[in-house]
């Protein structure tokens, strides 16, 4: 079930196509596919070319899907659990090659994870980002060192079937999607006046 977005400008189908579904088909990511998403993630630009990301990622089959499960706040565990694939993003905060402060390190992830979502969307690959969980669980769950910090976990599948979820999460998921127009953000000369194209 796809979302298409609320605007009549030509965007490409990976963006006008991408959402964040709650529901997730029993159908699993073959290795292939999933090695394909990881490889959208490495080439992402970064800072430096630094690239300050790591990534841990569980099949649910695998004993670290349960664990990761767990880092969740309550409403996220009701629904992630049934995607096939959780990933954990990690942000690498110093530059590798002289422990310096990387103030980019978090948008760089951003950026991997927007190719990761880029190239789902074309796959017709679901992902839904979550900023529910516990960094402190994660990292004790995962043994991550001091010299990263858990950013947010993802959940990837094929999409599934709104009638499979509780009554809140099938109106919210099947909700239109919404954004604010472009004239509460985009501004000339000074902050607060509106672009005019």
């Amino acid at each position: 079930m796809e979302k298409p977005a609320l605007t009549e400008l030509p965007l490409i189908g990976p963006i006008r196509n991408r959402w964040s579904p709650r529901a997730f088909a029993e159908r699993p990511l073959s290795g292939d596919e999933l090695q394909t998403l990881l490889e959208a993630l490495r080439w992402a630009p970064s800072c430096f070319n630094a690239q300050p990301w790591a990534f841990l990622v569980a099949q649910r089959d695998e004993p670290e899907f349960a664990l990761m499960v767990d880092c969740l706040v309550p409403g996220n565990q009701a629904w992630a659990e049934q995607a096939p694939v959780l990933l954990l993003a990690l942000a690498e905060p110093n530059f590798s090659h002289n422990g310096k402060p990387n103030r980019h390190a978090w948008h760089d992830v951003g950026l991997a994870l927007g190719n990761l979502l880029a190239q789902a969307t074309a796959m017709g690959i679901a992902a839904h980002l979550m900023a529910g969980f516990s960094p402190e669980a994660a990292r004790g769950a995962f043994q991550i060192p001091d010299t990263h910090s858990p950013v947010t976990l993802l959940a990837l599948g094929y999409p599934g079937d709104p009638e499979s979820l509780p009554d809140e999460l099938r109106e919210r998921e099947l909700a239109p999607r919404s954004r604010k127009p472009l004239e509460n953000f985009v501004f000339q000369q000074r902050f607060g006046t509106p672009r005019s194209f």
